[in-house]
């Protein structure tokens, strides 16, 4: 008869409700703002033609892309008022460290299945630099999109806010392009990180999912990053 082996699993408050709260508006809005975005680059054929109403129509389309993109970067505060209030929000690359580099690659090799296991993490190195650079993809998707939104009207203050994109990029149409190709890295980046979370989750009972709802992370092992919370 095999013994049964005692696992003590340790409970780790991480996320705040604000980082939470961003993270599913962020999951909505991206997928509205893609499937807007694609029908605004190559509208559906309908059989009517404007301005008679239709659920294609480019007019309610494109207010439905306006509407998600200020509701994102609306929830942007929450992930910021997150990032001043818990330790646990702010769990950022530390490229400053030099182990965080072997670090990274050994938890790459292990969702390759070149590894086995890797070391027990609040927040994985990988995830760290993946979140770091979703951010920044975000940043390029805000800047080029206000900066096209504003275009009938440069002498506003958003006109005169975003209007050195376009002039940076050299045209309009390179903002498009840029804008448009950069929502494909974010798509990309949200299919990756869902087989990361589901994989934790399910294979490696790390409470990935979970702590989205939570903000609790259930872990076996003590964590190498969990000085980061004190």
């Amino acid at each position: 008869m095999k013994a049964v082996k005692e696992v003590h699993r340790k409970e780790f408050y991480i996320f705040s409700p604000f980082l939470r709260i961003f993270h599913w508006i962020l999951a909505s809005q991206i997928l509205i703002l893609f499937i807007t975005g694609l029908l605004i680059t190559k509208p559906m054929n309908v059989s009517t033609t404007e301005p008679f109403f239709t659920i294609t129509s480019m007019d309610l389309v494109r207010d439905i892309h306006f509407v998600s993109a200020f509701i994102l970067c609306a929830s942007l505060i929450l992930r910021v008022y997150g990032f001043i209030i818990n330790k646990g929000d702010r769990l950022f690359p530390r490229v400053w460290e030099g182990h965080f580099y072997e670090e990274t690659v050994d938890v790459a090799m292990h969702y390759m299945l070149v590894k086995p296991h890797h070391a027990s993490y609040l927040r994985n190195p990988l995830a760290r630099m993946s979140y770091a650079a979703l951010y920044a993809m975000l940043a390029v998707e805000i800047l080029t999109g206000f900066a096209m939104y504003f275009m009938t009207s440069p002498s506003t203050t958003g006109g005169l806010l975003f209007g050195w994109v376009n002039h940076f990029l050299n045209s309009e149409m390179m903002t498009h392009y840029v804008h448009h190709y950069m929502a494909w890295f974010i798509i990309l980046f949200a299919i990756g990180h869902m087989y990361m979370v589901v994989r934790a989750e399910f294979m490696e009972g790390e409470s990935e999912v979970s702590s989205m709802f939570s903000g609790k992370k259930i872990l076996a092992h003590n964590p190498k990053d969990a000085n980061e919370l004190e």
